[in-house]
């Protein structure tokens, strides 16, 4: 079935898994130079049930629940890496990506645009309805699986500060019900921001938390150089004023303090920027890697892959970097 979206198709293909009747999505991109190319699955897209088909159609095409047309694919597409980068250019974008260790290649030798390369309609997305809304009820559940949370508290364990320290801070950004802390993980200041005001009651790791929607206000209410540490788990990607966010995260942070910006390929689809749901992991992490350039503040930034068990669970990627020394 094909559903027509501004500037490229949507090729929708049933399938069935675990006896449920599914949709999942393919891809045509155009590049900016209009050479198009059949992406795959996208990763980010959950399966759709057949039954809510014809309102997510609408949707797309900017009928019935739609607020505004809205540019599904991006034309940046698989040409992204290659527009950004000094690396010999891989025959074939698709494959470069499956080859190990990709997403922790894509910020090397990086030759920025003078301008931010993003547009408006980048940070658009399927449901423009009011974030309060969508997040009302708590979700006491995780958004990866065991696997990937392991290997993120993992790396945690690694890059923080020990537990205890004197003076030491952290602020754990869109956050939740869990912070995948290392376990036992303390410090005299943990501060959760989130949406959920239930959710961030039960998380056990915060000493003090705030409910405040970042798409509508981004400014954050702390003084300048609070942190030492600032997370964000699995939710870079429905940030539509990231510029923004990045440029307060530089001004909370101390000299030298370290922001970790985690992601995997799972989203709330309607609620994902358009960019990213147009673009694949290794892209990702050149988008989070854009945010924390064109911020300003931030030492050049640097991705890891620390996916655990890689096409047996879910991927595991962090874009870190350290706010510069004053």
């Amino acid at each position: 079935m094909l559903v027509p979206a501004l500037p490229s198709l949507i090729l929708n293909e049933p399938s069935n898994k675990d006896g449920l009747n599914v949709i999942r999505t393919k891809r045509v991109m155009a590049n900016r130079f209009g050479i198009k190319r059949l992406v795959g699955v996208n990763p980010c897209a959950p399966a759709i049930p057949l039954c809510i088909l014809p309102s997510f159609s609408r949707m797309v095409v900017g009928g019935v629940g739609a607020s505004r047309p809205r540019r599904l694919v991006l034309g940046l597409g698989v040409s992204l890496l290659s527009q950004f980068t000094n690396m010999a250019t891989p025959k074939s974008f698709t494959a470069f990506a499956r080859q190990k260790g990709a997403v922790e290649k894509v910020l090397e030798n990086v030759e920025w645009p003078e301008q931010f390369p993003f547009k408006e309609e980048d940070f658009q997305r399927f449901d423009e309805s009011a974030d309060t809304l969508f997040y009302e009820s708590p979700r006491f559940v995780t958004h990866i699986d065991d696997p990937a949370i392991a290997a993120l508290t993992k790396y945690y364990s690694e890059v923080f500060p020990p537990s205890n320290t004197p003076g030491v801070a952290l602020l754990d950004m869109c956050s939740s019900w869990v912070s995948h802390y290392p376990k036992g993980y303390k410090q005299s200041k943990i501060v959760g921001m989130g949406l959920n005001e239930e959710e961030l009651k039960r998380n056990p790791v915060l000493t003090e938390y705030v409910v405040q929607d970042l798409n509508v206000n981004a400014k954050l209410l702390f003084e300048d150089n609070t942190f030492d540490i600032i997370t964000n788990v699995v939710s870079v990607d429905y940030l539509t004023k990231p510029i923004d966010i990045f440029k307060e995260m530089s001004r909370i942070l101390k000299p030298g303090g370290l922001a970790i910006i985690s992601f995997s390929n799972r989203c709330f689809f309607t609620k994902a920027i358009s960019i990213w749901t147009s673009t694949g992991d290794a892209d990702h992490a050149m988008i989070v890697g854009a945010y924390f350039h064109y911020a300003g503040g931030f030492e050049p930034p640097k991705a890891v892959d620390i996916s655990p068990n890689p096409g047996r669970s879910d991927p595991m990627y962090v874009v870190y970097s350290r706010k510069l020394a004053a």
